[in-house]
């Protein structure tokens, strides 16, 4: 991959997560921007050195930045930024592992409170995310088998946060693998046992 390719790829993903309006999947990972443009960039020695030390994991590597609010390029030269990574790719591994783990975590409380936002507030699921006993892996899973962000979404009127962690969940979705009836599974053993 040459340092241009790796500031399209960087630029389709921040659009991606950064704007409703834009789907990196559906529009191929494609954008407006020109070679000029790059070339004028005074960051463009980063794009090279991504490009060099991810090569065919790039695409990964920038999500797993901009899932934990890395956006600047610069900034992801930094080795927290290799930290984010290494995790990122622990958990897309063991990933049913990781959502049993979290589950577990989780089944003393009642499920459908977890999910509710409770006075018009974010729902307990999510704050247990926030307080970091729960993976954001976990919630995308849970979005996909229950829908929760958009149903929760038309009750919640908080406006500081809930817009960019629901907006984190939905686009950081397509790059989650879910199986849903192995996940599912996963979620009854978890809640049926507990009840």
């Amino acid at each position: 991959m040459d340092p241009f390719d790796s500031y399209k790829l960087y630029n389709a993903l921040k659009l991606h997560f950064e704007t409703e309006g834009y789907d990196a999947i559906k529009y191929n990972f494609h954008t407006t921007i020109s070679a000029a443009s790059f070339f004028k960039r005074r960051d463009k020695y980063f794009f090279a050195k991504l490009a060099k030390t991810y090569n065919n994991n790039l695409k990964h590597f920038y999500v797993s930045q901009f899932i934990n609010d890395v956006k600047y390029v610069g900034d992801m030269m930094d080795p927290t930024s290799k930290r984010f990574y290494v995790e990122y790719k622990k958990t897309h591994e063991a990933l049913s592992r990781v959502f049993e783990k979290d589950i577990n975590t989780l089944s003393d409380n009642d499920f459908d409170t977890l999910l509710e936002s409770k006075d018009n507030q974010i729902p307990r699921v999510i704050q247990k995310w926030m307080e970091g006993d729960i993976t954001l892996e976990t919630l995308v899973v849970l979005n996909s088998l229950t829908g929760f962000v958009k149903k929760e979404g038309n009750n919640i009127t908080e406006t500081i946060i809930w817009p960019d962690i629901s907006r984190k969940i939905c686009k950081y979705s397509p790059f989650v693998r879910v199986d849903d009836k192995k996940y599912s599974n996963i979620l009854k053993k978890a809640f049926t046992k507990s009840q």
